[in-house]
């Protein structure tokens, strides 16, 4: 099957959608007429610069070219992760917890996937494992946000209620083992619905883009199941790792609470 090629005026016919949606929510008075804009004007440079990178790494195809672009998609997911808490762990704890996280889980998923499961030759090739990485830091850095903004905002505000029970005996973990609890659900869940619905509600964004390209479905379908349970298994741990971490960091040697280790942005 012949794959449709897609001209700059069709692109643009979807744009005017994006603006005609601008324009919307401007009259209804929404205030994200302006972020909406912005957003798919990064969208569109964004994409277009990294489809130029790619066709050069994917020319290349040397493990060092690799994984510096892994770096800075590490690098900027931390960021984008630190930008979307509404109250941050201060002195670079909220970037360094996230994008640790982040490296722990996304990285060792992507590369055990790649060497055991799908096992290009050789295993860091980069049509493969760069595709992959994005998927897997996309969903994991999503993840890893609300959950430690859910932690961070529900430690600011019941704060009074952590400091009740310490000082009836328990201990951190017991002090805030329910919103630690909370934290995590809040970073899985997208990923848990996802799954759910997959194939009756919604068709994946990778397993459309393969039958567009003409790839049989059967076999699209297979890499999808796969990519869905490596996001899923990706983000959980990642979750897990950066509410512990995050939480601990609130506390101090002695267990006391330290509000003043947050910040509101």
């Amino acid at each position: 099957m012949d794959i449709i090629e897609l001209s700059w005026w069709q692109l643009a016919v979807a744009g005017a959608l994006v603006l005609l949606l601008a324009v919307c929510t401007h009259l209804a008075r929404l205030d994200i007429g302006r972020p909406l804009l912005i957003a798919a004007a990064r969208t569109m440079v964004q994409l277009a610069l990294i489809g130029l990178v790619l066709e050069a790494l994917f020319t290349v195809g040397s493990l060092p070219w690799i994984a510096l672009m892994a770096l800075v998609m590490l690098l900027v997911a931390g960021r984008e992760v630190m930008a979307r808490q509404k109250y941050r762990l201060t002195g670079g704890w909220a970037f360094g917890i996230g994008t640790v996280s982040m490296f722990v889980s996304a990285f060792s998923v992507t590369v055990l996937t790649l060497a055991a499961i799908i096992g290009p030759e050789p295993w860091y090739t980069p049509q493969y494992a760069i595709p992959l990485l994005g998927m897997l830091l996309g969903n994991t850095m999503t993840g890893v946000a609300l959950s430690l903004d859910r932690l961070t905002e529900s430690a600011w505000r019941q704060r009074a209620v952590i400091e009740n029970r310490l000082m009836l005996g328990q201990d951190w973990k017991q002090a805030i083992g329910d919103l630690r609890r909370e934290a995590m659900r809040s970073g899985m869940m997208p990923m848990i619905n996802a799954m759910a619905a997959a194939g009756i509600v919604s068709l994946p964004g990778m397993m459309t883009g393969q039958i567009l390209a003409g790839t049989p479905p059967a076999l699209a379908v297979k890499y999808q199941i796969l990519i869905m349970f490596t996001i899923t298994v990706g983000t959980g741990f990642g979750t897990v790792l950066a509410v512990s971490a995050g939480s601990r960091r609130l506390f101090d040697g002695r267990e006391r609470l330290r509000i003043d280790r947050l910040k509101a942005h």
